[in-house]
């Protein structure tokens, strides 16, 4: 991975159009026609995600540890929505991320982010291992 002077600062961004399948009433989390809240974070997600694109080094990627949102106010159905993440600080492998989505000039979520940076083929084996656990016979 870079260093921190080349990481902190930088902006990703991100947008989606609201469908139905978007919705509240669509994943069973509510009766009202309004995007997700799980679907503004996926958003900010992958805005951070953008940010990083270009680094990381080959067989790092990232994982989200940490997240917490304010939801301001609500979208329905084809609203054009944006997310823009921001790196604001590194400690050792933690990245953390201040992230916001509006439509148009009004501010619908915040979020600050942290992700882990990790090396793909040793997580995933490590995952794969403690997964492997709880299906071993005693």
């Amino acid at each position: 991975m870079r260093t921190d002077a080349e990481i902190v600062g930088i902006v990703g961004f991100s947008s989606m159009v609201v469908r139905p399948s978007d919705c509240l009433v669509a994943i069973g989390l509510g009766d009202l026609p309004v995007v997700a809240t799980s679907h503004l974070s996926n958003l900010m997600e992958s805005a951070s995600l953008v940010t990083l694109a270009d680094f990381l080094d080959t067989g790092e990627s990232t994982r989200l540890t940490k997240v917490g949102i304010e939801v301001l106010d609500s979208v329905g159905i084809g609203a054009e929505i944006r997310a823009s993440a921001t790196c604001t600080d590194r400690e050792g492998r933690e990245l953390t991320f201040i992230c916001d989505v509006y439509e148009g000039d009004r501010e619908i979520a915040r979020s600050e982010m942290k992700r882990a940076v990790v090396e793909r083929v040793s997580f995933l084996a490590r995952t794969a291992a403690q997964s492997m656990k709880g299906h071993l016979p005693l």
